[in-house]
């Protein structure tokens, strides 16, 4: 792996580290209203959005560790016996499209950031900013675009070696 390799896996790993975090906050928000519910007859105000929401902002910050570890469904039925070169090959078109993916999603979600913030969208309950949650999607989305391209990349240069004898 070169330098852009472990600063791309580096910079996964903190997201799923963080996304982690937001994760044992949900849990912590989630019990926290389920004992207000027992002891109170009330839940924590909001609980649901900020579940939502946490999930949400999780999800997108898992999503580039898995792609930096080739973690995502890949349906090999037709391809167990080709080349390894070929194998190579058709996963890097696999993570180029994937990252092409990726990259148009944190566009457009960038482009409704944008409309959302105009617009003073804010969630039903807590009235927070919905734009803030979409807007912390942005960056994990292009990271695991940029890991897809990485990925690409690697395979490709694999089944090169591979072909030249030099790997």
């Amino acid at each position: 792996m070169n330098a852009l390799g472990r600063l791309l896996d580096g910079a996964s790993r903190v997201a799923a580290l963080a996304g982690g975090l937001i994760l044992a906050a949900i849990a912590a928000i989630a019990t926290a209203s389920i004992f207000m519910r027992w002891l109170f007859s009330r839940p924590l105000f909001g609980d649901v959005e900020m579940v939502q929401i946490g999930c949400t902002i999780a999800v997108a910050l898992f999503l580039p560790w898995c792609q930096s570890r080739g973690g995502h469904i890949i349906v090999d039925f037709f391809t167990a016996r080709a080349a390894p070169a070929t194998r190579r090959r058709l996963d890097a078109i696999g993570a180029a499209l994937l990252a092409a993916v990726f990259l148009m999603l944190a566009w457009r979600v960038a482009v409704g950031v944008a409309d959302m913030k105009a617009n003073g969208e804010t969630s039903m309950l807590l009235a927070f900013p919905t734009w803030i949650t979409y807007l912390l999607l942005v960056p994990a989305l292009a990271l695991s675009g940029a890991n897809g391209l990485y990925m690409a990349w690697s395979h490709w240069r694999q089944a090169r070696a591979r072909e030249d004898g030099t790997e």
